[in-house]
C-alpha cells in the first residue's frame, strides 16, 4: 500500500512538472546618460569598461564613430556586448579627460587609416577594382569593389575609399597626390 501511494505521488509530479528552460536577462539601458558622470577604463589592459556614476556599470563596452566622419571629434555611441547602444556622446569634450584618452586609443585601433600618398598601379576589372598605392604605413596593395559606392568624399578635395575588407584608405587632398596618381583616381571615381 505505501508502495502504491508512493508510485502514485511520482505520478503527479511528472504530470505537474514542465520542462525548465532559462529566463534570459534583459539589459534596459538608461535613458540619457550625463556623459561627465562616464568613467571608461581598461581591466585587465585589454577590456574596455564603462561605469556610470550613481548607476551602474557594464563589464564591456566598444566605442564607435555614429556619423560624420567630416567631425572626428562629434558624435560617438558607446555599445555593450550584444552590440546594442548603451548611450549617445554627442562631444568628446564633454567626457572626463581620462575617458577622452581612452575613447580615441579605442578609435584609433577600430578606424585604423592609411593615408595614401601615391597611387603606383590601378586595375579595373568588371567592377573591381586592384589598387597598389604608397601610404604613410608603405606600400599597400588592396582590392575595392564599386569604387562608387565604396568611396566617399569627405569634402571638395578628400575622399575615404573602403576595400573589401572594410580597410580604409583616405586621399586628404587628392591635389596634393602628383599628376599620375590623379589621373588614375579620376579613372575610377
Amino acid at each position: 500500500m505505501a508502495t502504491d501511494m508512493l508510485e502514485m505521488e511520482v505520478e503527479e509530479i511528472e504530470e505537474n512538472t514542465e520542462e525548465w528552460k532559462p529566463i534570459p536577462i534583459e539589459m534596459v539601458h538608461p535613458e540619457s546618460v550625463d556623459p561627465g558622470k562616464i568613467r571608461l577604463f581598461k581591466e585587465p589592459q585589454w577590456i574596455l569598461r564603462m561605469t556610470i556614476e550613481g548607476d551602474r556599470s557594464y563589464t564591456r563596452v566598444k566605442v564607435v564613430r555614429a556619423a560624420p566622419l567630416t567631425q572626428p571629434d562629434r558624435y560617438f555611441c558607446i555599445l555593450d556586448i550584444k552590440d546594442e547602444a548603451i548611450c549617445m556622446i554627442k562631444d568628446l569634450s564633454d567626457l572626463p579627460e581620462e575617458s577622452q584618452a581612452l575613447v580615441y586609443e579605442e578609435l584609433d585601433n577600430r578606424y585604423l587609416t592609411a593615408e595614401i600618398q601615391k597611387i603606383v598601379a590601378l586595375q579595373n576589372e568588371y567592377g573591381v577594382t586592384y589598387w597598389t598605392v604608397d601610404t604613410d604605413r608603405g606600400r599597400r596593395e588592396f582590392v575595392a569593389k564599386s569604387v562608387a559606392e565604396n568611396a566617399q568624399w569627405l569634402g571638395d578635395t578628400r575622399l575615404m575609399i573602403f576595400d573589401v575588407d572594410n580597410n580604409r584608405f583616405e586621399v586628404p587632398d587628392i591635389r596634393a597626390l602628383d599628376r599620375r596618381s590623379q589621373g588614375l583616381l579620376e579613372s575610377v571615381v
